[in-house]
């Protein structure tokens, strides 16, 4: 067992508490993660009595700190329910509204919420990361984030605020249609860069008929059009390249908030369709925006 430190000692554990996933960094005074757990206690295998062992287990391992939690741990499927802060939405917003238990020693960070004429949009824990990729120097004040997933965030900041967020369920369409309906079966085959992904991109890009184009990958290959083994890879173009077709990626790079296969494939789409991209370290932004939130709370 990790000997406690003080918690005056300017240190703090910071989670991303995710739904399916925790990550847990000891951070110092200076910033540093110095100590990591990383596991499968995500909100959905918690039960509201499990929260409060869970944190003792961790600053078991970590050191006896205050706590700064972000993500789904404040949702109403969490620990306890942060409210939404409304966009443009900084640092002291959060942290003013950031909800304290246990007399602070857990604090959890509210998500941020858009409500517009014609669209509402909620995120949690992205939040955290694009304003402390501004605060730690790794975008400007004034950027295009796009974070590739199961649902794809596009955020938008000025002046150091998010004043707009568009989630696609891009990635979780996907494994519906693999899944269920007309394509099951059809979308086995493997997805990565290629003829057939760019062809998907260039006809969902701009396409006002996604139902029409996702039909017709079942049609291409019934009717000897399009290999078998091809047609997942076109039909994640086509999705994707609708995602990114609806944003105006030309205006400015495009800051790519993770790594991996899905985050090579929206690079690909976004420059393809004339954007620039620039990578940010998600984990390196999460701690730099916990970080900086201190000096708030």
């Amino acid at each position: 067992m990790t000997q406690a430190p003080s918690p005056t000692d300017g240190a703090v554990i910071a989670i991303d508490w995710g739904t399916t996933n925790r990550r847990a960094w000891r951070i110092e005074a200076d910033g540093t993660a110095s100590a990591m757990v990383r596991d499968g206690s995500g909100v959905l295998a918690m039960a509201a009595d499990d929260y409060a062992p869970a944190l003792a287990g961790l600053r078991d391992r970590l050191g006896d700190l205050p706590v700064i939690a972000a993500g789904m741990v404040g949702s109403t499927r969490g620990w306890r329910e942060a409210p939404y802060v409304p966009a443009p939405a900084d640092l002291p917003a959060l942290a003013a509204a950031a909800l304290r238990i246990d007399d602070a020693r857990a604090t959890i960070v509210p998500g941020v919420s858009l409500l517009a004429d014609t669209r509402a949009d909620v995120m949690r824990g992205e939040e955290i990361q694009v304003l402390g990729a501004i605060a730690g120097g790794l975008a400007p004040a004034d950027a295009l984030f796009c974070q590739p997933g199961t649902h794809n965030k596009w955020i938008a900041c000025a002046d150091r605020h998010v004043v707009d967020v568009a989630t696609v369920m891009t990635g979780e369409l996907f494994a519906l249609l693999k899944g269920h309906g007309i394509l099951a079966g059809m979308l086995d085959g493997p997805v990565a860069d290629g003829a057939a992904f760019r062809d998907g991109l260039a006809r969902g890009a701009g396409a006002s008929d996604l139902g029409t184009a996702l039909f017709g990958v079942r049609a291409a290959v019934l009717l000897g059009r399009r290999a078998p083994e091809e047609a997942a890879a076109y039909a994640s173009g086509v999705l994707i390249g609708s995602d990114i077709g609806a944003r105006d990626v030309t205006a400015g790079p495009v800051h790519l908030l993770a790594d991996g296969a899905l985050a090579d494939l929206y690079r690909t789409g976004i420059e393809s369709l004339g954007g620039a991209t620039i990578p940010v370290d998600a984990t390196a932004a999460f701690l730099a925006g916990i970080h900086a939130l201190r000096r708030f709370l």
